[in-house]
């Protein structure tokens, strides 16, 4: 298989039963499998959360939640975004609840006979949701006593919680709690969260009663720093091929551009991985991959489907089947993410929908 990422669900229910211990205040944990999963398989990623601990499910779009029931799933799900009148339609049909914070949005939920929703105050992210505290309280008052609605949150998101040491984090939550405290005392079955995974691991009081992890249920460091550091366990492995050896004289070139002229002899592999399975065209010249154990450069332009390797002048004994680790232990998507100036998110969400999926448990098959 020209390439192939390992996802071991194992590893997702360990991350997520790691994220629970961390939790205060009986605070539930809601796993966030949007963008298929941060690109390791929504549904597979959904059920290792649920049997990790988790008791909710957050998705982006209303599709996403669609896909979910579709695959059998029936736990709590809340549709974290922005939803036009036809997406409204298709996460009530899901059975999903739904985020608003104007009454026009809480209008197009009760036309369509009602559901249940998040009202959503911006306390400094500044997408969505309302900036304005008293717009967000006449949204839950009006939900509250709508007919065929239920009022079931109260929530926010954190803009820096991510960026240890910054001010701002402590900022938002006061805005937060200044808000949903007072109103979870007229409603008090009211439900609030604001933590992501990051605020999760940084600071106990952004817990409320539900937090919605997503990076880290994967084995990520919301902190692009070291995984294994946070007790985490990266749940991805990408891995590839040598698909051809040859020997490269001093002078000679390989790739597009010229970007690589071989400075002594010396011998390449090609790697049946590219751009188009998500291995960004700016690691040209600027990754390592794993042959054997040890690190070999990228040499070249990485191309839509192949990379190319430098072996060195005796080839280190790499020959054609052996196996290319490009995201593994010792050579993590945090690393990959540093040289691309980028967040370890966009590594595993980049790999695109020609690289297959294989599911296993520690090995064995899941």
């Amino acid at each position: 298989m020209r390439a192939l990422a390992r996802v071991n669900l194992a590893a997702i229910e360990r991350n997520v039963a790691r994220l629970r211990r961390e939790l205060t205040g009986g605070a539930e944990l809601c796993a966030v499998v949007k963008a298929d999963g941060y690109g390791h398989g929504a549904a597979p990623a959904a059920r290792a959360a649920l049997a990790g601990g988790a008791t909710w499910l957050a998705v982006a779009a209303a599709g996403e939640a669609a896909a979910l029931r579709e695959a059998g799933i029936e736990t709590r799900l809340l549709v974290m975004g922005a939803l036009t009148p036809s997406e409204i339609d298709v996460a009530l049909a899901a059975d999903a609840d739904v985020v608003v914070w104007r009454e026009e949005i809480l209008s197009a939920v009760a036309d369509r006979g009602g559901g249940r929703v998040h009202v959503k105050l911006d306390t400094g992210m500044g997408r969505l949701g309302t900036r304005d505290a008293a717009e967000a309280t006449r949204v839950a008052e009006a939900a509250a006593t709508t007919a065929g609605v239920q009022l079931i949150g109260a929530m926010s998101h954190f803009a820096t919680a991510d960026e240890l040491g910054d001010a701002f984090l402590g900022e938002q939550l006061e805005r937060f709690q200044a808000w949903a405290l007072p109103l979870r005392e007229r409603f008090p079955r009211l439900l609030l969260h604001a933590a992501n995974s990051a605020a999760v691991l940084r600071d106990p009081a952004t817990h409320f009663d539900l937090v919605r992890s997503g990076v880290a249920i994967y084995g990520l460091d919301p902190f692009q720093q070291d995984a294994a550091g946070r007790e985490l366990e990266p749940a991805l492995e990408l891995s590839s091929y040598v698909a051809e050896v040859k020997r490269c004289a001093a002078g000679e070139c390989v790739g597009y551009g010229r970007r690589f002229v071989a400075e002594r002899d010396t011998v390449l592999a090609t790697v049946p991985v590219g751009y188009g399975d998500g291995v960004r065209r700016a690691l040209t010249n600027n990754a390592d991959v794993l042959i054997d154990g040890r690190r070999r450069p990228l040499a070249g332009t990485v191309s839509m489907d192949n990379i190319t390797v430098d072996l060195g002048p005796d080839g280190g004994g790499v020959r054609r089947g052996d196996e290319v680790l490009l995201i593994a232990p010792g050579l993590p998507a945090e690393e990959m993410a540093r040289r691309l100036q980028t967040i370890n998110y966009e590594i595993t969400c980049g790999l695109t929908a020609r690289v297959p999926r294989h599911y296993h448990r520690d090995g064995a098959p899941a």
